[in-house]
Protein backbone atom coordinates (compact mmCIF):
# COMPACT_ATOMS: atom_id res chain seq x y z
CA UNK A 1 0.00 0.00 0.00
CA UNK A 2 1.62 3.23 -1.14
CA UNK A 3 0.78 6.87 -1.44
CA UNK A 4 -0.30 9.56 0.96
CA UNK A 5 -1.66 8.41 4.32
CA UNK A 6 -5.42 8.70 3.94
CA UNK A 7 -6.80 7.82 7.36
CA UNK A 8 -6.43 8.57 11.05
CA UNK A 9 -8.39 7.45 14.10
CA UNK A 10 -12.04 8.45 13.90
CA UNK A 11 -11.71 10.38 17.14
CA UNK A 12 -8.51 12.13 16.13
CA UNK A 13 -9.29 14.57 13.27
CA UNK A 14 -6.51 16.08 11.21
CA UNK A 15 -4.95 19.23 12.68
CA UNK A 16 -4.86 21.05 9.37
CA UNK A 17 -8.50 20.32 8.67
CA UNK A 18 -9.50 21.51 12.14
CA UNK A 19 -7.55 24.71 11.69
CA UNK A 20 -9.12 25.36 8.30
CA UNK A 21 -12.53 25.23 9.92
CA UNK A 22 -11.42 27.40 12.84
CA UNK A 23 -9.74 29.96 10.62
CA UNK A 24 -13.06 30.67 8.94
CA UNK A 25 -14.26 32.06 12.27
CA UNK A 26 -11.09 32.86 14.20
CA UNK A 27 -8.92 35.87 13.32
CA UNK A 28 -5.15 35.68 13.04
CA UNK A 29 -3.47 36.84 16.25
CA UNK A 30 -2.10 40.37 16.24
CA UNK A 31 0.58 42.05 18.31
CA UNK A 32 -1.98 44.44 19.81
CA UNK A 33 -2.64 44.10 23.53
CA UNK A 34 -5.98 42.46 24.33
CA UNK A 35 -8.78 44.70 25.61
CA UNK A 36 -8.98 44.90 29.40
CA UNK A 37 -10.86 41.90 30.79
CA UNK A 38 -10.74 40.06 27.48
CA UNK A 39 -9.98 36.35 27.77
CA UNK A 40 -8.42 34.79 24.70
CA UNK A 41 -6.62 31.65 23.55
CA UNK A 42 -3.71 31.89 21.12
CA UNK A 43 -3.80 28.56 19.28
CA UNK A 44 -0.46 27.64 17.73
CA UNK A 45 -0.34 26.24 14.21
CA UNK A 46 1.16 23.98 13.16
CA UNK A 47 0.82 21.65 16.13
CA UNK A 48 0.00 18.01 16.79
CA UNK A 49 0.62 15.08 14.46
CA UNK A 50 3.65 15.34 12.20
CA UNK A 51 3.97 13.27 9.03
CA UNK A 52 6.17 10.64 10.71
CA UNK A 53 3.72 10.11 13.58
CA UNK A 54 0.75 10.04 11.21
CA UNK A 55 2.53 7.37 9.14
CA UNK A 56 3.41 5.24 12.17
CA UNK A 57 -0.06 5.32 13.75
CA UNK A 58 -1.77 4.56 10.46
CA UNK A 59 0.70 1.69 9.88
CA UNK A 60 -0.51 0.00 13.08
CA UNK A 61 -4.17 0.57 12.16
CA UNK A 62 -3.71 -0.70 8.59
CA UNK A 63 -1.85 -3.78 9.86
CA UNK A 64 -4.70 -4.55 12.27
CA UNK A 65 -7.21 -4.17 9.45
CA UNK A 66 -5.20 -6.23 6.97
CA UNK A 67 -3.94 -9.04 9.18
CA UNK A 68 -6.16 -8.93 12.25
CA UNK A 69 -5.24 -8.80 15.91
CA UNK A 70 -2.90 -9.20 17.57
CA UNK A 71 -0.26 -6.96 16.05
CA UNK A 72 2.79 -6.52 18.25
CA UNK A 73 4.56 -3.16 18.53
CA UNK A 74 8.05 -2.83 19.97
CA UNK A 75 7.95 0.10 22.41
CA UNK A 76 5.29 2.78 22.19
CA UNK A 77 4.59 3.48 18.52
CA UNK A 78 4.77 7.18 19.43
CA UNK A 79 5.13 8.87 22.80
CA UNK A 80 1.51 9.58 23.60
CA UNK A 81 -0.57 7.83 26.24
CA UNK A 82 -3.91 8.36 24.48
CA UNK A 83 -2.66 7.02 21.13
CA UNK A 84 -1.17 3.92 22.74
CA UNK A 85 -4.33 3.18 24.73
CA UNK A 86 -6.52 3.68 21.64
CA UNK A 87 -4.43 1.23 19.60
CA UNK A 88 -4.42 -1.30 22.45
CA UNK A 89 -8.23 -1.30 22.39
CA UNK A 90 -8.06 -2.16 18.69
CA UNK A 91 -5.76 -5.14 19.25
CA UNK A 92 -2.19 -3.83 19.31
CA UNK A 93 0.10 -5.36 21.95
CA UNK A 94 3.02 -3.19 23.04
CA UNK A 95 6.19 -4.95 24.19
CA UNK A 96 9.53 -3.69 25.41
CA UNK A 97 11.74 -6.24 23.67
CA UNK A 98 11.54 -8.25 20.46
CA UNK A 99 11.90 -11.59 22.26
CA UNK A 100 8.51 -10.98 23.88
CA UNK A 101 6.84 -11.49 20.49
CA UNK A 102 5.77 -15.10 19.74
CA UNK A 103 7.38 -16.77 16.74
CA UNK A 104 5.56 -16.26 13.47
CA UNK A 105 3.84 -13.07 14.54
CA UNK A 106 4.06 -9.55 13.10
CA UNK A 107 6.00 -6.86 14.97
CA UNK A 108 6.04 -3.16 14.13
CA UNK A 109 9.06 -1.03 14.97
CA UNK A 110 8.14 2.38 16.36
CA UNK A 111 8.59 5.79 14.77
CA UNK A 112 11.73 6.36 16.87
CA UNK A 113 13.73 3.73 15.00
CA UNK A 114 15.73 0.71 16.16
CA UNK A 115 19.33 -0.47 16.01
CA UNK A 116 20.44 -3.12 13.49
CA UNK A 117 20.67 -5.63 16.34
CA UNK A 118 16.89 -5.40 16.77
CA UNK A 119 16.32 -6.33 13.12
CA UNK A 120 18.62 -9.31 13.65
CA UNK A 121 16.65 -10.35 16.75
CA UNK A 122 13.48 -10.30 14.67
CA UNK A 123 15.08 -12.49 12.01
CA UNK A 124 16.22 -15.01 14.62
CA UNK A 125 12.73 -15.00 16.12
CA UNK A 126 11.19 -15.74 12.71
CA UNK A 127 9.07 -12.60 12.92
CA UNK A 128 7.52 -10.65 10.08
CA UNK A 129 8.34 -6.97 10.54
CA UNK A 130 6.93 -3.59 9.60
CA UNK A 131 9.40 -0.74 10.03
CA UNK A 132 7.48 2.42 10.96
CA UNK A 133 10.64 4.43 11.65
CA UNK A 134 10.12 8.07 10.70
CA UNK A 135 11.96 8.72 7.41
CA UNK A 136 13.69 11.70 9.03
CA UNK A 137 15.10 9.41 11.74
CA UNK A 138 16.16 6.97 9.02
CA UNK A 139 18.05 9.87 7.43
CA UNK A 140 20.09 10.31 10.62
CA UNK A 141 20.75 6.55 10.76
CA UNK A 142 22.11 6.63 7.21
CA UNK A 143 24.32 9.61 8.06
CA UNK A 144 25.75 7.71 11.03
CA UNK A 145 26.54 4.70 8.84
CA UNK A 146 28.13 6.88 6.18
CA UNK A 147 30.40 8.82 8.57
CA UNK A 148 31.37 5.67 10.43
CA UNK A 149 32.49 4.09 7.15
CA UNK A 150 34.64 7.18 6.57
CA UNK A 151 36.07 6.66 10.08
CA UNK A 152 34.77 9.90 11.60
CA UNK A 153 34.15 10.33 15.29
CA UNK A 154 30.41 11.10 15.47
CA UNK A 155 29.11 13.38 18.21
CA UNK A 156 25.41 12.60 18.60
CA UNK A 157 23.55 15.42 20.35
CA UNK A 158 20.61 13.95 22.23
CA UNK A 159 19.14 12.72 25.48
CA UNK A 160 20.57 9.60 27.06
CA UNK A 161 18.12 6.69 27.11
CA UNK A 162 15.76 8.09 24.47
CA UNK A 163 14.68 5.37 21.99
CA UNK A 164 15.79 7.43 19.01
CA UNK A 165 19.27 7.93 20.46
CA UNK A 166 19.58 4.22 21.25
CA UNK A 167 18.60 3.31 17.70
CA UNK A 168 20.96 5.79 16.05
CA UNK A 169 23.86 4.85 18.34
CA UNK A 170 23.35 1.21 17.39
CA UNK A 171 24.17 1.98 13.76
CA UNK A 172 27.80 2.78 14.62
CA UNK A 173 28.46 2.09 18.32
CA UNK A 174 32.24 2.25 17.97
CA UNK A 175 32.15 5.71 16.39
CA UNK A 176 29.36 7.52 18.24
CA UNK A 177 29.69 9.57 21.42
CA UNK A 178 26.53 10.97 23.00
CA UNK A 179 26.56 14.67 23.89
CA UNK A 180 23.65 15.41 26.21
CA UNK A 181 23.46 19.20 25.93
CA UNK A 182 25.98 22.05 26.27
CA UNK A 183 26.99 20.99 29.78
CA UNK A 184 28.28 17.69 28.40
CA UNK A 185 30.65 19.20 25.84
CA UNK A 186 33.61 19.38 28.22
CA UNK A 187 33.45 15.58 28.65
CA UNK A 188 33.87 14.85 24.94
CA UNK A 189 37.03 13.15 23.72
CA UNK A 190 37.80 12.35 20.08
CA UNK A 191 40.62 10.55 18.30
CA UNK A 192 41.29 13.20 15.66
CA UNK A 193 39.91 16.76 16.13
CA UNK A 194 40.13 17.25 12.37
CA UNK A 195 37.85 14.31 11.63
CA UNK A 196 34.75 14.78 13.72
CA UNK A 197 31.09 15.37 12.77
CA UNK A 198 27.93 16.15 14.75
CA UNK A 199 24.47 14.64 14.31
CA UNK A 200 21.40 15.11 16.49
CA UNK A 201 18.22 13.57 17.78
CA UNK A 202 15.37 14.92 15.65
CA UNK A 203 13.14 16.17 18.49
CA UNK A 204 15.43 18.54 20.38
CA UNK A 205 15.16 22.24 21.10
CA UNK A 206 16.59 24.06 18.10
CA UNK A 207 18.12 26.76 20.31
CA UNK A 208 19.75 24.37 22.77
CA UNK A 209 21.07 22.17 19.96
CA UNK A 210 22.78 25.13 18.31
CA UNK A 211 24.18 26.15 21.69
CA UNK A 212 25.67 22.67 21.98
CA UNK A 213 26.99 22.80 18.41
CA UNK A 214 28.64 26.18 19.03
CA UNK A 215 30.29 24.86 22.20
CA UNK A 216 31.57 21.84 20.26
CA UNK A 217 32.94 24.10 17.52
CA UNK A 218 34.83 26.10 20.13
CA UNK A 219 36.61 22.87 21.07
CA UNK A 220 36.83 21.46 17.55
CA UNK A 221 36.99 24.29 14.96
CA UNK A 222 36.96 21.77 12.08
CA UNK A 223 33.78 20.07 13.32
CA UNK A 224 31.75 18.92 10.32
CA UNK A 225 28.00 19.49 10.16
CA UNK A 226 25.51 17.06 8.58
CA UNK A 227 24.47 17.82 4.98
CA UNK A 228 21.10 19.09 6.25
CA UNK A 229 19.62 19.87 9.65
CA UNK A 230 18.81 16.74 11.67
CA UNK A 231 16.12 18.39 13.80
CA UNK A 232 12.89 17.55 12.01
CA UNK A 233 10.78 20.14 10.21
CA UNK A 234 7.82 19.51 12.57
CA UNK A 235 9.87 20.08 15.70
CA UNK A 236 11.20 23.35 14.28
CA UNK A 237 7.78 24.52 13.06
CA UNK A 238 6.11 23.86 16.40
CA UNK A 239 8.87 25.66 18.25
CA UNK A 240 8.62 28.63 15.87
CA UNK A 241 4.88 28.88 16.52
CA UNK A 242 5.18 28.53 20.31
CA UNK A 243 7.82 31.29 20.44
CA UNK A 244 5.37 33.69 18.81
CA UNK A 245 2.55 32.58 21.11
CA UNK A 246 4.72 32.78 24.23
CA UNK A 247 5.58 36.43 23.64
CA UNK A 248 1.94 37.37 24.36
CA UNK A 249 0.83 34.61 26.75
CA UNK A 250 0.36 34.74 30.50
CA UNK A 251 0.07 30.95 30.49
CA UNK A 252 1.08 28.35 27.90
CA UNK A 253 -0.45 24.88 27.86
CA UNK A 254 1.17 22.17 25.76
CA UNK A 255 -0.78 18.97 25.22
CA UNK A 256 1.56 15.98 25.26
CA UNK A 257 2.88 13.11 27.34
CA UNK A 258 5.76 13.46 29.79
CA UNK A 259 7.95 11.03 27.82
CA UNK A 260 7.53 13.00 24.60
CA UNK A 261 10.79 14.86 24.02
CA UNK A 262 9.37 17.34 21.50
CA UNK A 263 6.41 18.13 23.81
CA UNK A 264 8.70 18.81 26.78
CA UNK A 265 10.85 21.04 24.57
CA UNK A 266 7.77 23.10 23.61
CA UNK A 267 7.13 24.01 27.25
CA UNK A 268 10.79 24.89 27.76
CA UNK A 269 10.78 26.99 24.58
CA UNK A 270 7.65 28.86 25.67
CA UNK A 271 9.08 29.68 29.10
CA UNK A 272 12.34 30.92 27.58
CA UNK A 273 10.53 33.16 25.08
CA UNK A 274 8.23 35.22 27.26
CA UNK A 275 5.51 32.99 28.69
CA UNK A 276 4.94 33.77 32.36
CA UNK A 277 3.92 30.18 33.12
CA UNK A 278 3.77 26.91 31.20
CA UNK A 279 2.61 23.34 31.74
CA UNK A 280 2.57 20.02 29.91
CA UNK A 281 -0.72 18.09 30.16
CA UNK A 282 -1.90 14.83 28.62
CA UNK A 283 -5.48 16.15 28.43
CA UNK A 284 -7.84 18.74 29.85
CA UNK A 285 -8.29 16.55 32.93
CA UNK A 286 -4.77 17.50 34.08
CA UNK A 287 -5.30 21.29 33.99
CA UNK A 288 -5.27 22.93 37.40
CA UNK A 289 -7.80 25.78 37.60
CA UNK A 290 -5.39 27.60 39.93
CA UNK A 291 -3.14 28.16 36.90
CA UNK A 292 -5.82 30.45 35.43
CA UNK A 293 -5.77 33.00 38.24
CA UNK A 294 -4.86 36.44 36.90
CA UNK A 295 -4.55 35.07 33.35
CA UNK A 296 -6.07 36.82 30.35
CA UNK A 297 -4.15 35.24 27.45
CA UNK A 298 -3.52 31.50 27.22
CA UNK A 299 -1.25 29.99 24.60
CA UNK A 300 -2.06 26.46 23.43
CA UNK A 301 -0.09 23.95 21.37
CA UNK A 302 0.53 20.21 21.24
CA UNK A 303 3.43 17.87 20.60
CA UNK A 304 4.04 16.08 17.32
CA UNK A 305 2.54 12.82 18.62
CA UNK A 306 -0.74 14.32 19.88
CA UNK A 307 -4.08 13.75 18.10
CA UNK A 308 -6.23 16.85 17.64
CA UNK A 309 -9.09 15.42 19.71
CA UNK A 310 -7.05 16.15 22.85
CA UNK A 311 -6.53 19.79 21.84
CA UNK A 312 -10.26 20.07 21.14
CA UNK A 313 -10.88 18.83 24.67
CA UNK A 314 -8.68 21.55 26.14
CA UNK A 315 -10.37 24.23 24.04
CA UNK A 316 -13.79 23.06 25.26
CA UNK A 317 -12.56 23.04 28.89
CA UNK A 318 -11.23 26.59 28.54
CA UNK A 319 -14.38 27.82 26.76
CA UNK A 320 -16.51 26.58 29.64
CA UNK A 321 -14.46 28.85 31.92
CA UNK A 322 -14.65 31.95 29.75
CA UNK A 323 -11.70 31.53 27.38
CA UNK A 324 -13.79 31.12 24.22
CA UNK A 325 -12.08 33.79 22.09
CA UNK A 326 -9.65 31.75 19.94
CA UNK A 327 -7.05 33.27 17.63
CA UNK A 328 -4.83 31.21 15.32
CA UNK A 329 -1.09 31.91 15.42
CA UNK A 330 0.35 30.47 12.21
CA UNK A 331 3.86 31.69 11.37
CA UNK A 332 4.59 28.79 8.98
CA UNK A 333 2.64 26.40 6.74
CA UNK A 334 3.21 22.66 6.88
CA UNK A 335 2.43 20.19 4.10
CA UNK A 336 4.86 17.26 4.57
CA UNK A 337 3.47 13.75 4.03
CA UNK A 338 5.12 10.31 3.96
CA UNK A 339 4.08 7.08 2.24
CA UNK A 340 3.26 4.10 4.42
CA UNK A 341 5.95 1.46 5.14
CA UNK A 342 6.67 -0.73 2.13
CA UNK A 343 6.08 -3.90 4.15
CA UNK A 344 2.34 -3.23 4.20
CA UNK A 345 2.30 -4.06 0.49
CA UNK A 346 3.24 -7.66 1.19
CA UNK A 347 1.29 -10.47 2.75
CA UNK A 348 3.19 -10.61 6.02
CA UNK A 349 1.10 -13.42 7.49
CA UNK A 350 2.22 -15.69 4.63
CA UNK A 351 5.79 -14.54 5.07
CA UNK A 352 5.71 -15.31 8.79
CA UNK A 353 4.30 -18.79 8.13
CA UNK A 354 7.04 -19.50 5.59
CA UNK A 355 9.69 -18.49 8.11
CA UNK A 356 8.25 -20.93 10.67
CA UNK A 357 8.41 -23.75 8.13
CA UNK A 358 11.99 -22.91 7.11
Amino acid sequence: MTGTPDRRPADAPESAASDSAREADAPEATSESPAPGRRRVLLAAPRGYCAGVDRAVIAVEKALEQYGAPIYVRHEIVHNKYVVQTLEKKGAIFVEETDEVPQGEIVIFSAHGVAPTVHEEARRGKLATIDATCPLVTKVHKEAVRYAKEDYDILLIGHEGHEEVIGTSGEAPDHITLVDGPKDVENVEVRDPDKVVWLSQTTLSVDETMETVNALKNRYPNLLSPPSDDICYATQNRQTAIKQVAAEADLVLVVGSKNSSNSVRLVETALSHGAKDGHLVDSADEIDEAWLEGVSTIGLSSGASVPEVLVDGVLEWLAERGWDDVEIVKPVDEHMQFSLPKELRRDLRSEAAEKLQA
